[in-house]
């Protein structure tokens, strides 16, 4: 996972996984900006751990993690063309050359924490001693980052809230799906509206489930975004009376 400066080269950040998430994404992102400060906008390709603008349409509406931090911030999110992988070619060019070197180490790495020191090796050679051919007299791109003054976030968005308006159906076991901040969440409704189509009406955690048909009023919560599962509260079933002896 790679955060690169536009302008410099400079390289950010650079960490080795097994598989990006869209947690990975956003926890490198802040790690990156918190350290560097945060950028006035961002470019990536439109995979679905970057953005859902593109998705299918059962994905539309929510937002990755990322799009929301860069929001609540904001920061201006720019995503490349479809099927045009050169709008992000400085950070592809990078992942090439990086590969390179990696390729040509004579002690190959046999788990990730060996990958990373490798990569942390090249990183500070390419950021601070490695003639970069494409900036002005050949710098290096730690020159050429701190040259120049960092464009910031334009305006704080913190306020902002996110609204937006959902139809499904309540699956069989009465349950309905939400996405938010990337992460799908289930809530309970209630077995006895099964089949039930619903309007989804959410503004950021706040949440209520509509009959689509009679405007009945299902549920109403406030998301826990630290679970998957959001339970009704009702018991599973009647309360057995209490006997005397």
């Amino acid at each position: 996972m790679t955060w690169l400066d536009d302008h410099s080269r400079y390289v950010l950040h650079a960490s080795a996984h097994q598989t990006i998430t869209s947690r990975i994404v956003l926890d490198t992102f802040t790690a990156a900006a918190d350290l560097h400060g945060y950028p006035a906008s961002t470019l990536t390709d439109n995979g679905l751990v970057y953005t859902v603008r593109l998705a299918s349409q059962h994905r539309r509406g929510g937002r990755t993690a990322l799009e929301a931090e860069l929001r609540r911030r904001g920061i201006t999110q720019k995503n490349g063309r479809p099927n045009s992988p050169t709008t992000q070619g400085k950070v592809e060019r990078f992942q090439q050359t990086m590969k390179k070197w990696l390729t040509a180490q004579p002690a190959q790495p046999a788990t990730l924490p060996e990958l990373q020191q490798l990569i942390d090796a090249f990183l500070h050679t390419y950021n601070q001693h490695r003639p970069h051919r494409s900036l002005p007299h050949q710098a290096t791109p730690a020159a050429a980052y701190r040259a120049r003054p960092k464009a910031t976030p334009n305006r704080d968005r913190s306020a902002d809230t996110h609204d937006r308006i959902r139809r499904d159906r309540i699956d069989d076991s009465g349950v309905v799906t939400l996405r938010h901040n990337g992460n799908l969440h289930h809530i309970g409704i209630g077995r006895t509206h099964a089949r039930t189509h619903v309007i989804l009406l959410t503004q950021d955690l706040e949440i209520r489930v509509v009959n689509a048909a009679t405007g009945e009023l299902l549920r109403e919560l406030t998301l826990d975004p630290n679970r998957d599962y959001q339970p009704t509260g009702k018991p599973k079933g009647p309360a057995r009376p209490a006997t005397a002896k």
